[in-house]
């Protein structure tokens, strides 16, 4: 390094300390975790949108691999998060996952629902709209090569809570509000992706991670003031949910801490189920995207949960 000149004298030993650790002496900087926006721009295939329900939001888009004639493949339903607010996320934040899975060789139903900011959406509706998407495969399965018999929920962030909430949904709902008139479907396992397990715990942190009054506006007050409400929606409360559960997340992750996602698959072990906590490279985002490591890694886990093989057959993704 060539030392700067003071006044004409060589830099003083302060001086040049102070510069040596601005500079770094030229070391890399660590690389920025990614941010919402970024998943929104990773490059995906186009699914085919298909309405569930009558409202604009109430659609999925369906992704199908190459099929062989006479078989069914296994569909992986995605629901992306944003703190259940519009501005946040949309379906075209989880799209680049759902076209790797795709690539994969799984069929994936990529969710839109209702936030807690559109008419409807909230309590109870933005529950429903996930119930609904989900029981809508059966109808899909009538025209499309699709497996109802190996189905999996994956969910990031508050899609995690509601990928979570919708593998409870063979318990009793505790709340007329959200019953359906069919059975709902069944699914093989959960993968929660740096979601959110336990609305009371997260209601403490919410505006530190959301910015927004969240837990209250998706459950339309308070958790203490509608404690029914949360016994109905919050996965902690709802276990076992009688299928294995993934919980992953990357280590830098502020949405989903150690100590959050611990508390929560200790519960479910204690309650009985088959739970899992996986820790990847990277913040709350990188494992939604499809060529990270923890991105190969959920889409490795997806595979495994769905009794698929695992390892070098599956590709490394853009």
């Amino acid at each position: 390094m060539i030392l700067p000149r003071l006044r004409g004298a060589w830099a003083p030993p302060l001086v040049i300390a102070a510069l040596a650790l601005h500079w770094n002496f030229g070391a890399a900087q660590p690389p920025r975790l990614l941010r919402a926006g970024d998943l929104d721009t990773l490059p995906a295939a186009p699914g085919a949108r298909m309405p569930y329900g009558p409202d604009s939001l109430q659609f999925g888009e369906l992704r199908l691999p190459a099929i062989v004639p006479g078989t069914r493949v296994p569909v992986v339903v995605v629901i992306h998060g944003g703190c259940w607010f519009s501005p946040y996320a949309s379906a075209r934040n989880s799209a680049a996952l759902a076209d790797a899975l795709t690539r994969d060789g799984l069929a994936t139903w990529n969710v839109e629902y209702r936030r807690y900011d559109h008419p409807g959406g909230g309590w109870p509706g933005t529950f429903r709209d996930i119930a609904a998407a989900t029981d809508f495969l059966r109808v899909l399965a009538r025209t499309h090569p699709i497996d109802t018999a190996r189905v999996l929920l994956v969910g990031h962030s508050a899609g995690g809570h509601l990928a979570l909430w919708s593998a409870s949904r063979r318990r009793p709902p505790l709340d007329p509000a959200l019953a359906t008139e069919a059975p709902p479907l069944a699914v093989r396992g959960v993968v929660s992706v740096g979601g959110i397990s336990d609305l009371r715990e997260f209601y403490g942190r919410e505006r530190q991670t959301c910015g927004n009054p969240a837990v209250e506006s998706l459950l339309g007050a308070v958790p203490d003031s509608v404690p029914a409400r949360v016994r109905a929606g919050s996965p902690i409360e709802r276990l076992p949910l009688g299928v294995p559960i993934r919980d992953l997340a990357g280590a830098q992750d502020r949405v989903a801490p150690p100590a959050a996602r611990e508390a929560f698959v200790q519960a479910a072990r204690r309650a009985g189920d088959d739970a899992e906590l996986i820790t990847v490279p990277g913040g709350h985002f990188e494992p939604m995207a499809p060529a990270t490591e923890g991105g190969r890694t959920l889409r490795q886990i997806i595979r495994t949960l769905l009794g698929l093989t695992v390892g070098g057959d599956a590709p490394a993704g853009r």
